[in-house]
């Protein structure tokens, strides 16, 4: 029996970390029985990057977006998309930003042997160069970030650089939210899953190199307060009224309303918040 891998990644203007994203991926080890098809948005880019992908990875299987996707509604439409094309056994996320390691879909999948085959496994990443822990699975209750252990660890909510899902999970959990356009996508989809009694867990070791993303301009004390606010509202801002809907969907109404109050505070006085 085969074993299908629906892989997923949405892009916008970053060629080369794009092409080495896929070139990185094309490098893994494939475990034994297991077969990978290439889900990729490419949400409007101007720089040549479906032209270079046809070019080097005609594997790959390239959809259109409109430039207004975003990662998470850009992912949402690469998963709806594998979706129609065949009942993968499994789907996993991939950041175009994330360069894996030649075991990580080996260690991935061994993990998931180890545990129960109704689970989630996210992928722990590094900067490559720092050697920092960057992104992996987090603590609902602490919001602390779990450390590999040389086991699958428990978390309850994940970033999305570099998610397993298996079909029963999607069958049960369904894809991603579209109404978050940018970010919380993935943390979302970790704690609608703990709702359903879903565990999720991290990798037994790091995987996969990631830096850290720049400090965002509507936070950022470099950039003058109207240019703060041009950005705020925004997908690539704060977004604060759809973290109110995740903070109040997860936790409960007070949190909501503090992190609404508290992304203000931020966008209004970014160097009392870096002094705390």
């Amino acid at each position: 029996m085969i074993y299908t891998i629906a892989t997923l990644i949405t892009c916008h203007n970053r060629k080369e970390k794009t092409l080495q994203c896929l070139n990185s991926l094309f490098n893994c080890e494939l475990p034994e029985g297991y077969s990978l098809d290439i889900f990729l948005v490419d949400d409007g880019s101007s720089d040549s990057t479906t032209e270079a992908i046809k070019t080097s990875f005609r594997e790959v299987n390239i959809i259109q977006g409109n430039g207004n996707l975003y990662w998470n509604r850009g992912m949402h439409l690469a998963w709806k998309t594998a979706a129609k094309v065949k009942d993968y056994d499994f789907y996993l996320w991939l950041n175009d930003d994330t360069f894996l390691k030649a075991n990580a879909i080996e260690t991935i999948f061994n993990n998931y042997k180890t545990v129960n085959n109704h689970s989630i496994i996210c992928g722990v990443c590094h900067s490559q160069k720092s050697l920092n822990l960057t992104f992996g699975g987090y603590d609902k209750y602490t919001y602390k970030r779990i450390i590999p252990t040389g086991k699958p660890e428990i978390c309850h909510y994940f970033n999305g650089n570099i998610v397993l899902v298996p079909k029963s999970v999607y069958k049960l959990v369904g894809n991603l939210d579209p109404v978050f356009h940018h970010s919380i996508g993935d943390f979302d989809y970790g704690l609608r899953a703990l709702k359903k009694g879903i565990t999720s867990y991290i990798t037994s070791e790091i995987i996969a190199y990631c830096e850290h993303n720049d400090l965002p301009r509507w936070c950022n004390p470099n950039f003058k307060l109207r240019e703060r606010i041009s950005i705020f509202y925004r997908p690539l801002g704060a977004e604060p009224f759809l973290h109110f809907r995740f903070a109040k969907r997860h936790y409960n109404f007070y949190k909501a309303i503090r992190n609404l109050l508290t992304n203000h505070l931020r966008l209004f006085f970014p160097h009392k918040w870096q002094n705390k």
